[in-house]
């Protein structure tokens, strides 16, 4: 291996921006081919990254057998990860898949299955791992502050829904499942890696309550200039959608975990603001956050009961970072570069990423089937248990 790890990233889309964190020749590792089958977004991500010498190549299958790449990150669409990560991983290729790892538990499993058989690296962009938030909520949890977790209550408002989610292939359900899946994937991640089990029941209800009978653009037509830098409001305002809108603008999802844990999350796309808010309460206490970006505040009670309080028993100020998603896609794309080198436990888990999609894909057919209560499938245990040897035969 050449003294850079040196990686090829397939897909250039709304996730370019790892591509960017992908780029620190500092660090031990360098972006050294982009692959799309757009020639335009390749050209714009090698602007952004800013580097020169950069390869650029319209399908994935070119970069497989190139010696000099030691690493692929996919980037691409959700229903395409299945497909592109097993010809990786058979190839040789060390891969980081962008989450959701799939779209349905079968596809997460087959994934998991090919790394198995070839014994080739995966690693799972559950970026959210290494956000600062979820950092102070998780420290706060290990040091006792409120007692064993018990319940986890997540809401989750995204002002840009109608904008990101609704103008292109998101909104299709041949495509992500449901929002539920594709974007719920981190939170149902970050819930199960706070409460310390997996989700093993789902009850869930949705709806398409806005987006559903807004102006769509015909098939074939290309999204609109400035889509996602200039924003409308209100909601209803919004035009120029995907020519397909099948999936819920609205959901709420119930969980028991495998640990006893009861769990719930809520997502909703037209909502005025943006952020996530996590409530965990547990057997002496409870802690929430207030904004879930740096400089922002984890508040604590563990002393009462009381009547309401504004002020907490503790305050945890959200550490200072640079670069997008808080610093997390810098912080996840030094974490791959050292796992391809050196192997050995990482804060993602390929395991924990499928049982977010599993939780996530049996809650979708919970809603869409009246809110039956379903179980999530159990994985392999032959694939568990090598995952959690850090991929050790």
């Amino acid at each position: 291996m050449a003294d850079n790890l040196r990686l090829g990233v397939i897909g250039l889309g709304l996730r370019t921006s790892l591509a960017v964190a992908a780029h620190q020749p500092e660090r031990g590792f360098e972006v050294a081919a982009l692959c799309d089958p757009d020639p335009a977004a390749s050209a714009r991500a090698r602007e952004r990254i800013g580097a020169e010498g950069i390869d650029e190549v319209d399908d994935h299958r070119k970069l497989l057998t190139r010696s000099d790449l030691d690493a692929v990150i996919v980037m691409t669409p959700d229903d395409t990860h299945e497909a592109i990560a097993i010809d990786c991983l058979r190839a040789g290729k060390a891969v980081y898949l962008e989450k959701p790892m799939a779209i349905t538990v079968e596809s997460a499993d087959a994934i998991l299955r090919a790394a198995y058989e070839t014994g080739t690296r995966l690693y799972v962009g559950h970026n959210m791992r290494h956000m600062g938030v979820v950092r102070t909520m998780r420290d706060a949890i290990a040091r006792g502050d409120i007692g064993e977790p018990r319940t986890i209550w997540v809401r989750h408002f995204v002002s840009y829904g109608g904008d990101y989610y609704f103008k292109d292939w998101h909104a299709e359900r041949d495509r992500t499942t449901g929002l539920l899946l594709q974007k719920g994937a981190h939170d149902l991640d970050v819930v199960h890696w706070l409460a310390g089990g997996f989700t093993r029941r789902v009850s869930a209800f949705g709806d398409l309550m806005v987006y559903g009978g807004l102006p769509r653009r015909p098939e074939g037509t290309p999204r609109p200039d400035g889509w996602l830098k200039e924003f409308d409001w209100p909601p209803t305002s919004r035009r120029d959608l995907n020519h397909r809108v099948e999936v819920e603008d609205v959901s709420v999802m119930n969980m028991q975990l495998d640990n006893g844990v009861i769990a719930a999350y809520q997502q909703c796309h037209f909502s005025p603001d943006y952020f996530r808010n996590y409530t965990v309460i547990g057997t002496e206490g409870r802690l929430e956050n207030f904004g879930d970006g740096p400089g922002d505040l984890v508040k604590v009670w563990n002393t009462g009961p009381t009547g309401y309080r504004a002020d907490a028993d503790i305050a945890y100020r959200v550490p200072d970072a640079v670069g997008s998603h808080g610093g997390a896609d810098g912080a996840i794309m030094a974490e791959f570069a050292r796992f391809v080198r050196d192997g050995g436990a990482t804060d993602t888990s390929p395991v924990a990423a499928r049982m977010s999609v599993a939780a996530g894909y049996m809650a979708t057919l919970s809603l869409r089937d009246g809110g039956t209560p379903l179980d999530v499938p159990p994985l392999d245990p032959e694939l568990a248990a090598y995952f959690d040897r850090g991929q050790v035969r």
